[in-house]
């Protein structure tokens, strides 16, 4: 009697422990408890990429952290392994940082987002008229051009918007080396940058300004890039900056120790894809439509579930 009294209590006890296990998802069964630090840095379209990533790996079991930190400044917390995940790391202004951070063998390049990025000085179609030469960077050599792309701010110079100083991308020397007569003058915020071209474009005044993509403005405004000398590695290299932005994909990184800490979503950071056609729509969503991001986020998950549970297999 005593035997039978007991076997159906331990029964459903174990019967609990194997359901609790299998609920909690694969960051119980392999994977550190441990919170995965993902980067959040200043633009939208970032922002989107990691927080689809993170509320992936939580709906999965995982415990996500997000972290605020410089997108130049990163790799030192990657290296350490104060930071863990990076979603997008741009071949056009983080690539000599990201290099030098994977030969350091404490950051993993985890392949290429789906993502293909290019940043540049871009002016809207109606500066043409005043500029007939564009998008011929010579162009901005004449007096005239000069003279349209001028604020009271900076005449007799031109002016040029550029992004966050933080973000890099050698504008000055740029000017310098191409003998242009601009004088550069910094956004404070991604957001700012992109209210003034907002303004610029309903009284039709002038400006030029970067513009990086995947974003939503080259979809929703008229304009083209300027055409700069093709970008070649000495011109980084040795620091001549006499050539147009380099282009070319938007990487994914990971403190190195993310593989044995937490094998499953290492899998599925590996295996993360996005499109810079869905992620310029995402954006827009966001910037334009001014639907709140975690909206946003999460109604692509429920779009995409099978896809995204597909990233863990």
């Amino acid at each position: 009697m005593k035997n039978t009294l007991l076997r159906p209590p331990m029964l459903s006890t174990v019967r609990a422990s194997l359901l609790a296990a299998a609920l909690a998802g694969p960051a119980l069964a392999q994977d550190s408890g441990d919170p995965i630090k993902m980067i959040l840095n200043d633009w939208t379209g970032q922002l989107i990429s990691a927080q689809i990533m993170g509320e992936a790996l939580k709906r999965e079991g995982f415990s996500v952290e997000y972290v605020q930190a410089d997108a130049m400044a990163e790799f030192v917390g990657l290296k350490s392994g104060d930071l863990h995940v990076a979603m997008e790391i741009w071949s056009t202004t983080q690539k000599d940082l990201f290099d030098e951070a994977v030969a350091s063998g404490q950051v993993e390049n985890m392949g290429e987002s789906g993502m293909q990025a290019r940043e540049e000085w871009w002016y809207p179609l109606y500066m043409k008229e005043a500029c007939p030469g564009l998008p011929d960077w010579t162009a901005l050599l004449e007096p005239a051009c000069v003279e349209a792309f001028s604020t009271p701010e900076t005449a007799p110079k031109g002016r040029y918007l550029g992004a966050p100083v933080t973000w890099g991308g050698f504008d000055e020397e740029r000017v310098e080396a191409l003998g242009l007569d601009f004088e550069v003058i910094h956004a404070g915020t991604d957001a700012a940058l992109f209210a003034e071209l907002e303004s610029a474009w309903q009284r039709k005044a002038p400006i030029i300004l970067w513009v990086y993509s995947p974003h939503w403005v080259p979809a929703v405004y008229q304009g083209e890039y300027i055409e700069f000398p093709p970008f070649t590695e000495d011109c980084y290299t040795e620091e001549r900056y006499d050539c147009g932005k380099p282009q070319g994909p938007i990487w994914k990184a990971a403190w190195q120790g993310v593989a044995g800490k937490w094998p499953t979503a290492h899998k599925a950071i590996g295996n993360f894809s996005l499109s810079s056609e869905e992620s310029n729509a995402l954006i827009q969503r966001v910037d334009v439509d001014k639907q709140p991001l975690d909206a946003v986020v999460a109604d692509w998950l429920d779009q995409n579930e099978s896809r995204w549970k597909a990233w863990f297999q």
